[in-house]
């Protein structure tokens, strides 16, 4: 079997995950250098997973020789240049989500792809877990009519540290977060042509001292007048809960558990049963697909299913909600046009 050489950059939290998978995991990588600005971890991954280089600047993973293709989980606000970079070098590219802070960044990436012609392919792993597959390929089938109305919420189980939810490197709970449900919103629904949202720091003051909020809510109406919601909250102390709904004329399609063990514990007038802990434990076969399918993507020279569009348009989604809420308007999705920065 052909295998593709990968180079992984970024080795956070979830670099780490992307680290074992690549290396161990899937059949048709083999993992052949690692980077991250930490060069001490860059080379504690590096001997974790037995890879046979490691980097402190991305700059050089990218010329290494030995690397075919680059897979990028490093903060969001490093992906432009990354992504350049690695695109400019010709070699097939995957990018975590959001693909960046500002659309203007993220259309840089785009132009950068359209210049080089070299394959690119944007993250978003909810569309490869089993039950949003299973959910697309039924609403493509007609089992519930034309869907009418869409729901997403996502809600964590405690929020992110200060440093991070700080907008400046995250972009704010709308586009950090809430990007997922807006990706979600236009593969199932197609593009939203208004937004309109509020939201409030309604738990963690600390969040509202950087500029964040821990609570929004923002209503859709997509380009043929269907209609949609997205719910997002950093207070869900009881579990990571992550569902979808999507209402047809002929029924209703639900996506998401909270029961994370099939287990009930039952006793007098009390049923009780755990909560899904956290994203890596919801969503950690979606990660493994998602980097299965870059890969074979790559080696069987497919086209990509989720395009660097596909992240310029939940990013721009995701800024008009921002916009919507901060000035209580309603926002055309359309007039989001980027702002140099």
């Amino acid at each position: 079997m052909a295998r593709l050489n990968v180079g992984l950059i970024g080795l956070g939290r979830l670099g780490r995950v992307y680290a074992r998978d690549l290396s161990s995991r899937i059949a048709a990588t083999k993992l052949t250098a690692v980077a991250d600005t930490n060069g001490e971890l860059a080379k504690q991954i590096a001997a974790e997973f037995e890879v046979a280089r490691s980097y402190a600047n991305p700059a050089d993973l990218i010329a290494d020789r030995n690397v075919d293709a680059i897979v990028i989980v490093s903060p969001t606000h490093t992906h432009r240049d990354v992504v350049v970079q690695a695109l400019a070098a010709k070699k097939p590219t995957f990018c975590e989500k959001p693909p960046a802070i500002h659309l203007s960044e993220a259309l840089d990436m785009a132009e950068a792809e359209h210049k080089t012609g070299t394959f690119f392919q944007m993250g978003f792993m909810r569309r490869f877990d089993p039950g949003y597959a299973a959910a697309k390929r039924q609403i493509e089938e007609g089992r519930i009519g034309r869907p009418v109305v869409f729901k997403a919420t996502s809600r964590d189980p405690f929020p992110p540290s200060v440093a991070y939810a700080d907008p400046k490197s995250s972009g704010g709970i709308f586009v950090d977060m809430g990007i997922h449900d807006f990706d979600l919103a236009r593969w199932f629904m197609g593009d939203v042509a208004t937004i309109q949202a509020v939201g409030g720091v309604l738990v963690f003051p600390e969040l509202g001292a950087v500029g964040d909020k821990d609570n929004v809510i923002a209503t859709m109406t997509f380009a043929d007048g269907r209609l949609g919601m997205v719910d997002l909250t950093r207070n869900g102390f009881y579990g990571y809960d992550i569902s979808t709904e999507l209402l047809g004329p002929e029924g209703t399609i639900r996506i998401g558990y909270i029961r994370e063990t099939p287990l009930l514990v039952m006793t007098r007038n009390n049923i009780a049963h755990d909560t899904v802990p956290y994203f890596m434990e919801r969503f950690e076969r979606a990660y493994t697909l998602q980097l299965e399918n870059f890969a074979d993507n790559v080696l069987k020279q497919r086209p990509t299913p989720i395009t660097i569009h596909d992240g310029v348009e939940a990013l721009r989604v995701a800024v008009a909600a921002t916009r919507a809420c901060e000035t209580g308007q309603l926002v055309k999705v359309s007039s989001i046009v980027p702002e140099r920065v």
